[in-house]
């Protein structure tokens, strides 16, 4: 049966890489202006062309964002940005904002145009303008149930694209001000302060300085800060309401995160097309996105308004139960040794646990470490520092390394 594409965040080239060997079916990037995350590593056109290049020679998309909400300065340097991201090959730029929808079709007019979530769409009358506009395919608000993803699907023929894992954000859409309003970092020209993760507490206006918690957790309280979205059970009901494509959110997070979440969903809906009927979620793979950093998991709006704990962290505001400590760049299977550019510290005696792209793990303890003149060495302590270590069996290159952390809720 077909099943939607598989798409991924990819916040540097590393990334894309990454989201690639660990099997998504399209990537979604930034460049250095125009898209909604400013705090990333993003790309510049050199960057981009290479990830376009290493992507499509293994069959995958890649979109770029420019999405922003545009004032009148932002459509100078725009026309020319197009031109380039054309030249480059991107399969779809993705937008929010009309005017930049309008130059797109001026300038670009055979580059295909996926619209942003920020559109905020949320019904069937909204989804039938934008395609009379002409998109190519619509990222659905957030802020939607199974039925209304059913409903719109019966009253449209553009493709849809719906979020299924990753970071929600607590206004409409990511339509927020609050950022801006306390810092001054605009949300929607992508520099989002995270003001909804911040810890809060209540101040009586005749006692400044004087805080009373606002308790929630022994930890503290984040009254505005959502769950992260996870819609792995729900894969199945997906396909039959004909979304297009799954999409990961996570930009700014780690190698780690994207390559371990990529393979967990690239499981689940290979399961799912070789037998529909009989899919059921594996309890590794909800071990696995137990492992990377996260907060408390919720389905959001998908089944129904979420109830008011879905929507607060209870107790912490992350859990972090594994350290991710190294990348294989490549294996050399005469002396059973895996060069490996260091995440973070490591030493010899400590159990690893290793990701092989198509999602098998394996753990060992690490007794053979040693630096590049392969000399033994007690441990890996430096940022990007590269080093040969033992493995019990042989492994491929984009191997990830990561190490269980004593945790507590």
């Amino acid at each position: 049966m077909a099943v939607p594409e598989l798409l991924a965040p990819a916040g540097d080239l590393e990334k894309l890489q990454a989201a690639v060997i660990y099997g998504a079916d399209a990537v979604y990037l930034g460049g250095k202006q125009f898209g909604l995350r400013e705090r990333a590593g993003n790309f510049t056109l050199e960057e981009m062309a290479v990830g376009v290049e290493f992507a499509h020679a293994r069959g995958v998309k890649v979109y770029v964002t420019v999405n922003i909400f545009a004032h009148n300065r932002d459509l100078d340097d725009l026309p020319a940005y197009l031109r380039q991201l054309e030249e480059i090959g991107v399969d779809a730029v993705i937008v929010s904002d009309p005017g930049v929808l309008a130059l797109v079709r001026e300038i670009t007019p055979e580059l295909p145009v996926h619209l942003s979530t920020q559109a905020s769409t949320t019904n069937w009358m909204a989804a039938r303008f934008w395609q009379e506009q002409g998109v190519s395919r619509i990222v659905l608000a957030r802020e939607l149930t199974l039925e209304e993803i059913r409903e719109i699907r019966r009253q449209v023929q553009v493709p849809l694209e719906v979020f299924v894992h990753g970071a929600m954000c607590i206004s409409y859409s990511g339509r927020c001000l609050l950022s801006n309003y306390m810092t001054g970092r605009d949300a929607n020209r992508g520099d989002c302060a995270q003001a909804c993760r911040w810890r809060y507490a209540l101040v009586e206006e005749k006692r400044p300085g004087e805080y009373f918690p606002v308790e929630e957790g022994s930890r503290g309280t984040y009254i505005l800060s959502s769950r992260d979205l996870c819609l792995l059970e729900y894969i199945p009901q997906l396909v039959e309401a004909g979304v297009d494509s799954l999409k990961i959110e996570g930009r700014v997070k780690s190698v780690h995160y994207v390559a371990t979440v990529v393979s967990v969903y690239r499981q689940a809906l290979d399961d799912c097309r070789a037998d529909p009927a009989r899919f059921q979620v594996q309890e590794r793979w909800l071990e696995e996105l137990g492992k990377v950093s996260h907060r408390e998991y919720t389905t959001g709006f998908f089944t129904g308004k979420p109830a008011k704990a879905a929507q607060g962290a209870v107790d912490s505001i992350y859990r972090r139960p594994y350290t991710f400590v190294g990348v294989v760049r490549e294996y050399d299977p005469a002396r059973g040794l895996a060069l490996v550019e260091q995440r973070n510290r490591f030493a010899r005696g400590e159990e690893l646990e290793v990701l092989l792209p198509g999602g098998q793990t394996f753990s060992f303890v690490l007794t053979g470490l040693y630096d590049e003149e392969v000399s033994p060495i007690d441990a890996a302590p430096h940022p990007r520092q590269r080093v040969f270590l033992s493995l019990p069996r042989p492994v491929q290159p984009w191997s990830l390394l990561r190490r269980r952390e004593e945790y507590n809720n």
